[in-house]
């Protein structure tokens, strides 16, 4: 009975801790882990069955140390960001408020340092995000990284340090398949339709990219441009000959994909919670169950006074 009212009290401190603090998927598997490893590493055993519970998280790590990369930084997620347990997020970085990271999404900050992905934005499934190193031999990189504004920054600007080797926006749509290779910024409110590539590229605010296009060479897109699907822009005459986004197919798509994917990214991380509330809750009864048998699977003498 001890044991019983014992674990309820955990279970219940840890769900009203999570749920008041609205904690994201990995925060409560970090609490949950915490939380078996102070009682015991449990392993139920039934029969021929065995199960172990797992505490880590192996789909979000830091990076690892190299002569480009002399910080070993791990991921920065906001509490309501929704990482999908099959995307990839490595090292240096930020994921803002209500992303949602869908399967198969990579970010990978072990070379090109950081990414930075902001709040409401989406990557879907198939993303990757990368870039080529920043700093190489404790030196950087000149025009590896963009200010907060999308200026690109020399090696020896001040605020270098302050940049980043991808900068996502707010509000931004990244489709099935998009690739983002930094040096890049993409702005503000804008969508990225599947498999197009930015690389070594500014893409401005309100932005529309139409499917399987190339963005490269240094260009910059402007603001509220329309980027026709299959298009290859390499030169800055041909990004700002570009049509306007507003009077395009792709005028309003990108406010209906980001309520969808915001709504997504909360239902994932209250389907989480909700699941892993109720393994931790088996996992308490299933060990008060081993507490009160004796070796031969039957109450001991000591249980049954």
């Amino acid at each position: 009975m001890h044991t019983k009212i014992c674990n309820n009290l955990i279970l219940t401190a840890v769900l009203t801790t999570i749920i008041m603090a609205s904690a994201s998927n990995q925060i409560f598997l970090k609490t949950s882990a915490a939380l078996l490893q102070q009682q015991q590493q449990l392993k139920i055993t039934n029969n021929s069955s065995s199960a172990t519970t797992a505490t880590n998280s192996t789909n979000i790590r830091p990076n690892i140390l190299t002569d480009f990369n002399p910080n070993v930084t791990s991921p920065k997620i906001s509490k309501t960001a929704y990482v999908d347990p099959f995307a990839v997020v490595i090292g240096d970085c930020e994921i803002g408020k209500l992303v949602l990271v869908a399967s198969f999404a990579v970010c990978r900050g072990d070379e090109g340092t950081p990414i930075h992905i902001g709040d409401y934005s989406n990557l879907q499934e198939g993303v990757i995000l990368h870039a080529l190193e920043t700093t190489a031999h404790g030196k950087n990189i000149d025009d590896r990284r963009y200010s907060a504004q999308g200026s690109l920054l020399k090696a020896n600007d001040t605020t270098f340090k302050n940049g980043f080797a991808i900068n996502i926006g707010d509000k931004v749509s990244l489709a099935h398949g998009v690739q983002v290779h930094g040096p890049a910024y993409v702005g503000n409110d804008t969508f990225v339709v599947m498999k197009s590539l930015i690389f070594n590229a500014k893409v401005g605010n309100r932005v529309a990219i139409g499917v399987s296009s190339t963005i490269t060479d240094g260009v910059r897109i402007p603001d509220n441009k329309f980027v026709l699907p299959g298009r290859i822009i390499t030169t800055q005459a041909q990004a700002d000959a570009l049509p306007a986004r507003v009077g395009s197919p792709y005028e309003t798509i990108n406010s209906g994909v980001l309520h969808v994917n915001k709504e997504l990214a909360k239902g994932y991380n209250a389907q989480t919670i909700h699941r892993l509330a109720t393994e931790l809750e088996d996992l308490l009864e299933q060990e008060e169950i081993l507490q009160t048998q004796g070796p031969t699977g039957s109450p001991n003498a000591t249980a049954s006074k």
